[in-house]
């Protein structure tokens, strides 16, 4: 009998969209898909966090559900930044403990990018409380996070659906869900929905580079979502459930591989 093809999740960055994320863990749950490595970028390292350490879909829909900006972010005195994203480290230690990555339920990665040089960086040893906030780190939204004597902001500058990680750790089958590639564009309220479309705007082209490399690619159409409401979660969630569930229908063979 073949072995069992290993299968990689990659989740992209989003900011707020990235609730979406999680209704995709459900669909994959409920098609008794085994997720053997997972990487993210971003709001997916956030997500993707969860998941790896331990919490089911459920969990990390009950952990996400009510989760607003104030619980992870506050105002930065920075010239860097306008805020600053450090609360989120006592948001993951209050859910998944001071972990580091050897400590994961799943080998999971994220990424970052080095805003002094540009370079990508895959981050999968030490703090994960760390590497999360540095892969979250929205660039002109969040003062950069010093890590692993690295100036480091958000990953999806240089990958933001994080699939070299899954290849590099040897998944055979990777299933991706790209946040941008279906989210239209709506007039901005302020400064911080102009900075964060902007970014967000710019990642969908490069995402779209990426896609020969996925076999099940999932892309929900959020254009009527906003990337930093948050009082829109549970409606993103059940966006981000329903295209699942469209998109694994014509992959009945993967719950198959992993029953094998």
């Amino acid at each position: 009998m073949e072995p069992r093809k290993k299968i990689g999740l990659a989740l992209s960055g989003g900011a707020v969209l990235g609730a979406a994320h999680v209704g995709v863990l459900k669909a994959l749950a409920e098609h008794n898909i085994k997720i053997d490595f997972i990487s993210g970028t971003s709001i997916g390292a956030l997500v993707g966090s969860l998941f790896a350490f331990g919490k089911n879909c459920d969990e990390v829909h009950d952990i996400t559900s009510n989760l607003a900006w104030k619980d992870i972010s506050s105002i930065s005195f920075s010239s860097y930044g306008l805020f600053t994203n450090n609360k989120m480290k006592d948001f993951l230690k209050k859910h998944i403990d001071d972990v580091t990555f050897d400590k994961s339920d799943i080998p999971f990665a994220v990424i970052a990018t080095d805003i002094t040089n540009g370079d990508k960086v895959v981050l999968n040893e030490g703090n994960v409380a760390n590497a999360v906030l540095a892969s979250t780190c929205i660039p002109g939204v969040f003062k950069p996070i010093n890590h692993q004597e690295r100036l480091l902001v958000d990953g999806g500058i240089v990958e933001n659906l994080p699939i070299s990680p899954l290849i590099e750790m040897g998944a055979d089958i990777i299933i991706a869900v790209d946040l941008n590639g279906k989210h239209g564009k709506k007039v901005p309220e302020n400064v911080v929905d102009v900075l964060v479309n902007s970014f967000h705007f710019t990642l969908a082209s490069a995402s779209q580079i990426q896609y020969g490399e996925i076999d099940v690619l999932i892309t929900p159409d959020l254009t009527s979502f906003s990337y930093i409401s948050t009082k829109q979660t549970n409606e993103l969630i059940q966006a981000g459930y329903d295209e699942a569930i469209k998109v694994l229908k014509e992959h009945p063979s993967l719950s198959e591989k992993n029953d094998s």
